[in-house]
């Protein structure tokens, strides 16, 4: 089975246009991280001025203390939203780039497969039985390639799972102990 040149011109014209739009969703991906520092160095900007004039207005040790525990609840907000925001930016780039991958494997896949058959059918008599075991060993990769994606979507389900999970209990935490330490001074 030769490939004409236009089929090969038109393969590299598809390679080329996939590569332009995984380009495009890179640079997105990484506007979104800047756009996100960005706002992120403004909010802590403006929370050290907020929080040194409280602490500079502290009277006394326990004033100290107070504005301390006080701060710590939503700091660690500001940091568990921030860790969302960054982990919903890659998993985005992430998930384009893999649909992009998938789709080129099940295209080659589809390729693939069409070869065997056409092979197939063009083979000499009597190699009946080393097509069958061409295709058995096609059929067998196929089905490993769809186990090992299926694995990796869990994979990343599970991960995901305990990303909100930690985030919230880091939260939680935070203002357990503010909480604690606010009781405590009182």
């Amino acid at each position: 089975m030769a490939l004409t040149p236009d089929q090969i011109l038109a393969a590299h014209k598809a390679n080329l246009e996939t590569l332009m739009g995984l380009t495009h969703k890179a640079f997105e991906g990484v506007e979104k991280l800047v756009e996100l520092n960005v706002a992120a160095t403004r909010a802590a900007l403006s929370d050290v001025s907020t929080n040194t004039s409280a602490v500079l207005d502290a009277k006394n040790a326990q004033d100290l203390m107070s504005v301390q525990s006080s701060l710590l609840q939503p700091m660690a907000e500001k940091t568990a939203a921030y860790s969302r925001h960054l982990y919903e930016i890659a998993a985005s780039t992430s998930l384009e780039f893999s649909k992009a991958f998938e789709n080129k494997a099940v295209e080659a896949q589809s390729k693939f497969n069409e070869f065997v058959d056409t092979a197939s059918k063009n083979a000499p008599a009597g190699s009946e039985s080393a097509v069958a075991v061409m295709k058995t060993a096609v059929a067998a990769a196929n089905n490993a390639y769809d186990s090992v994606q299926k694995a990796v979507k869990q994979a990343g389900e599970v991960a995901e799972t305990n990303f909100n999970t930690i985030t919230n209990n880091a939260v939680n935490a935070a203002g357990t102990v503010s909480a604690a330490a606010t009781a405590k001074r009182r």
